[in-house]
């Protein structure tokens, strides 16, 4: 009985690398070819692995729990997580701002964190959209296109704005219960400095100002020095291997169905629910040069499932496997109600606004 009880609980827990696995071997097997994968994506998961090896080394050192202490003693507490994670993912892009603070997020004594995760999922795939470097769909609109940064950034403002209002109105109203009690001040390790060294490296790197090999000294300092560290969530990198396959073998699928670039907001929005909004954008830009619909559909498409963005696969994982987390199944529900929610909510914000416009 306590095995059973045991395989229900991995499969609950690890059901995203079952059921991408799956997904990878059906539409393989339907296309009659294995999928073929970019430099391009090759390269985002050496980064994602860099970025868990040096988010665990900090967290090992006790850097992040010596800032989650420091947050537990202000107030606000759920308003300063969202609009943290908000304002980041404009600069350092949304799937690296939840990187950083979800693991700050589960490493609080307090409650509602569930909440807190899926808040901060919302306000990375919002934030993102504002800047062309916020997410990768973005980048390549901005250049696929030649859009002016300033049309750019007015094109999608409302989208952005509004969420930004719900989230800190959804942020007050998350009432939390603060369990700290007089603990001990967090001791530091040394090796917390040259891991903040490391994610300063890596994020270099992906803004492209330094080359992603230069990611390596992360590889060799671990090997070398904090062995642990290399102790990370491969199921999770594994789940972004195989969905990356599913969403080429979808293009694959699907590009002799696209034909015309009428309705490009709904079908890219609609598409992301199973691709993710990369390969979403990727496909529906060679049909249309409407980049103002497709730049709103591929935002508004990381709501809703958790395989709409890379976003809400990593804050979903990362809270589902976190030690402390429990209730999976309401987890799971909630995510996706409330991603369905705001999946709602921008579509009827773009046809208000664009409802008598060529947009459509």
């Amino acid at each position: 009985m306590k095995a059973q009880i045991t395989f229900i609980d991995y499969v609950l827990k690890e059901w995203l690398i079952i059921a991408s696995g799956a997904g990878f071997a059906l539409t393989s097997l339907y296309t009659k070819h294995l999928p073929v994968y970019s430099v391009n994506e090759i390269e985002v998961l050496f980064i994602l692995f860099l970025l868990f090896v040096v988010v665990n080394g900090l967290q090992k050192s006790g850097l992040i729990l010596r800032a989650a202490q420091s947050i537990e003693k202000g107030r606000a507490i759920p308003l300063k997580l969202v609009l943290a994670t908000f304002f980041l993912s404009m600069l350092v892009t949304n799937d690296i701002a939840l990187i950083v603070i979800v693991p700050l997020t589960l490493s609080l004594n307090i409650n509602r964190k569930d909440i807190l995760v899926i808040l901060e999922a919302l306000a990375a795939n919002s934030g993102s959209a504002l800047t062309p470097v916020g997410n990768p769909q973005n980048l390549y609109i901005y250049w696929f296109y030649d859009v002016p940064p300033d049309t750019f950034i007015v094109t999608i403002a409302p989208f952005s704005l509004l969420f930004l209002g719900l989230l800190i109105v959804s942020s007050l109203l998350v009432k939390i219960r603060n369990d700290l009690h007089e603990d001990q001040v967090q001791k530091i390790n040394k090796n917390a400095y040259i891991y903040g060294v490391l994610l300063i490296v890596i994020l270099l790197t992906v803004f492209r100002i330094l080359p992603v090999s230069t990611g390596t000294a992360v590889i060799l300092f671990a090997l070398v020095f904090d062995r642990k560290s290399l102790r990370i969530d491969y199921a999770l990198l594994f789940s972004f291997l195989f969905f990356f396959g599913i969403a080429d073998n979808l293009k694959t699928i699907l590009s002799s169905e696209v034909s015309h670039s009428g309705h490009i907001f709904l079908f890219s929005a609609l598409a992301s629910q199973v691709m993710s909004n990369v390969p979403a954008t990727l496909l529906l830009a060679k049909f249309t040069s409407n980049w103002q619909a497709l730049l709103w559909g591929s935002n508004a498409g990381g709501f809703g499932s958790l395989f709409g963005s890379l976003a809400n696969l990593i804050a979903y994982k990362l809270y589902v496997t976190h030690e402390g987390s429990n209730n999976v199944a309401l987890f799971t529900a909630r995510f996706i109600v409330i991603g369905y929610m705001a999946l709602s909510i921008s579509i009827g914000l773009y046809y208000l606004l664009y409802r008598t416009s060529a947009l459509l």
